[in-house]
C-alpha cells in the first residue's frame, strides 16, 4: 500500500509532475547533500526554485524498524505541527510511504528549500559578524525563545535543538528545520526533556552569547522578567546537564 500526499500550493505545473507520486519521487536526481543509515537527503530544482528530497529506506533503528511510528512520518508531522503552532519552519510540499504487508518499505518527505538561509552552527563556525551585533543577537534569541516556549507548551520536545536544525535568513530570520526524533512527553520525562532541549541550545550558546544575552534569552523562554528561586534551580539543571559527557 502506497499512501503519498502533495500540498495542494504544488500540485500543478512542474512540482505537480515532479512530485506526483512516491515512484516519481524515487525516481528524481539530483545534488547529493548526505545520508545516513535510515536515509538520503538530495537537492533538486524544479520550476523555479530549489527543493529539498529526503528519501527513507527504513522505519527506523532495531526494533523501530517494524513498531512504533516510522521516523519519516514523525518527520512531517512535526514539522506541520510546527507550522500550525505559529513556529516558522520549513514547508512541507509531499510526503509519503509504501507498506506491504504491514511492514515499512520505503517513504520520503519533500521540503521548499528556505532561500538565503545558514544554520547558526555553521555561522558560529565561520565567527560571523552577526554574533557582535546585539540587535541581530537580541532578535535570532527571541525567536528561538518563542519557538522553543511554543513547543514546550504543547508537551512537545524538540530532542535535537542543535544550531546546526535552526536556519536565519539574511533578515535575522529563523526557521526550524529536521526534527525526526521530536514527541510529546509527560510528567518527570517531559521536564527532563525540556532540560535537555534547552541544554542543547546553550553548548553553543555559552560560548558565543555573553552570560547577559544567555539571561534575557530565558526571560522571553519564560516570560518572566524577575526569575524566582525555580526558575534559578531550573537554569542550574540546563547548565550542568551535560557536565561530564563533553
Amino acid at each position: 500500500m502506497i499512501k503519498w500526499t502533495l500540498n495542494p500550493e504544488y500540485a500543478t505545473g512542474h512540482s505537480g509532475l515532479a512530485f506526483a507520486d512516491l515512484d516519481s519521487v524515487f525516481a528524481l536526481e539530483g545534488e547529493f547533500i548526505t545520508r545516513d543509515p535510515l536515509s538520503t537527503v538530495h537537492r533538486v530544482w524544479i520550476g523555479d526554485r530549489h527543493y529539498y528530497l529526503k528519501r527513507y529506506h527504513a522505519a527506523g533503528k532495531h526494533l523501530r524498524r517494524y513498531l512504533g511510528r516510522p521516523r519519516v512520518v514523525a518527520e512531517w508531522e512535526n514539522l506541520l505541527s510546527f507550522k500550525a503552532w505559529g513556529i516558522p519552519a520549513a514547508t512541507v510540499v509531499g510526503f509519503g510511504m509504501e507498506r506491504r504487508a504491514g511492514l515499512f518499505v520505503r517513504g520520503a518527505m519533500i521540503t521548499e528549500a528556505l532561500d538565503n538561509t545558514t544554520d547558526l552552527a555553521r555561522l558560529a563556525e565561520q565567527q560571523a559578524d552577526c554574533f557582535k551585533d546585539p540587535v541581530w543577537v537580541r532578535s535570532v534569541c527571541h525567536q528561538v525563545a518563542h519557538a522553543a516556549r511554543m513547543m514546550h507548551d504543547q508537551r512537545f520536545v524538540h530532542n535535537d535543538f542543535k544550531w546546526r536544525n535552526i536556519l536565519v535568513d539574511a533578515k535575522a530570520r529563523v526557521y526550524l528545520i529536521d526534527c525526526p526524533a521530536g514527541a510529546f512527553w509527560w510528567g518527570p520525562m517531559l521536564r527532563y526533556r525540556i532540560i535537555k532541549d534547552l541544554a542543547c541550545l546553550d553548548k553553543l550558546g555559552k560560548l558565543h552569547f555573553t552570560r547577559s544575552q544567555r539571561l534575557r534569552f530565558y526571560r522571553d523562554y519564560s516570560g518572566k522578567q524577575r526569575l524566582d528561586a525555580a526558575d534559578k534551580h531550573f537554569i542550574r539543571r540546563v547548565l550542568k546537564f551535560f557536565e561530564g559527557r563533553e
